[in-house]
């Protein structure tokens, strides 16, 4: 699948270098087709390793994709130059008129947060609410997932006893909904965080169905019956080494951190990490690209959210 994007965004020749099928704004121009429009919220502080990392993600349908990507007014970012975000990203304000076929909402680095302490969450609420009626399908990822079920159906985020970082094993459930077709019974993804939403609170709210459950980590994926609310607790979109360099980071910073789970070989942090959750990572956003936005958006996107 063509990934459309700016003609200059940095990580454009990385995918080249894989082989991603990625076209420029000048090259789109000369196609008479009504590709997929996809909007990311990247809420994560290192903005062009996620860029990467969902771009990548998107790669693998034939499908044609145009992603724009979506920043907050409310909040500056410390990570990211402000050339970067100027030159490639453009605020909730500025696109507030459109529609789109997909939302991405990312994780960020605010869990042990009240959601309403974080200096943007006002202006989420906003974009969550406008998502749905100008979004055909929203996907929330981590935070992005707790906020998303804490602001539509009020379920709480509680505090771990320790920081859940590693890949886990998760079962399969429902295995009818699309969302999971081709998945195996049992498969690994990579989580990273402080706070979880407990699973008796997801099973019990009768407007979403689980997917994927694992032992160790809870709930990692769930949606709303019609999947116009997706919500991921994990990070299938995790490149090999994220999240080494998160534990690399957290030692510098003196947090001594425990070592991810099931990720390094014999739990050797000098050894190079298994990529185990690719093909999985793959299915799920080719799954929600197929069935939950091109299979339901209109062919006119201003008749999204239309009754």
């Amino acid at each position: 699948m063509p990934i459309k994007i700016q003609n200059d965004l940095p990580v454009k020749q990385i995918l080249e270098d894989e082989n991603i099928f990625v076209m420029d704004e000048n090259r789109a121009q000369s196609q008479d087709i009504r590709p997929l429009k996809i909007c990311i919220l990247n809420l994560m502080p290192l903005k062009e390793d996620t860029e990467l990392e969902l771009l990548r993600s998107l790669s693998n349908t034939p499908l044609q994709v145009d992603v724009e990507f979506m920043k907050m007014s409310s909040h500056i970012s410390q990570n990211t130059s402000v050339n970067h975000l100027n030159r490639f990203y453009t605020s909730f304000e500025e696109l507030r008129e459109n529609t789109y076929d997909g939302l991405i909402i990312t994780g960020a680095p605010v869990e042990l947060m009240e959601f309403e302490e974080v200096d943007y969450w006002e202006e989420l609420t906003r974009i969550m609410e406008w998502s749905k009626e100008n979004v055909t399908s929203t996907f929330h990822i981590c935070w992005g997932a707790q906020a998303g079920l804490y602001y539509h159906f009020g379920l709480p985020k509680v505090r771990l006893d320790a920081k859940l970082s590693g890949v886990y094993s998760h079962r399969v459930m429902n295995r009818k909904v699309p969302l999971v077709r081709g998945f195996d019974d049992y498969f690994v993804a990579p989580h990273s965080r402080y706070t979880d939403v407990p699973r008796e609170l997801i099973h019990k709210e009768k407007g979403l169905v689980v997917l994927a459950e694992s032992e160790e980590a809870g709930v990692l994926l769930c949606m709303t019956p019609d999947g116009k609310q997706i919500f991921v607790m994990g990070h299938l979109e995790y490149d090999r080494l994220t999240l080494k360099n998160e534990y690399e980071r957290d030692m510098k910073k003196g947090i001594n951190p425990a070592i991810p789970v099931n990720y390094f070989p014999d739990d050797d942090p000098s050894q190079k990490p298994h990529l185990q959750w690719r093909s999985h990572s793959n299915n799920l956003y080719t799954n929600w690209l197929n069935y939950y936005v091109y299979q339901l958006t209109p062919y006119e996107l201003n008749s999204i959210g239309k009754k």
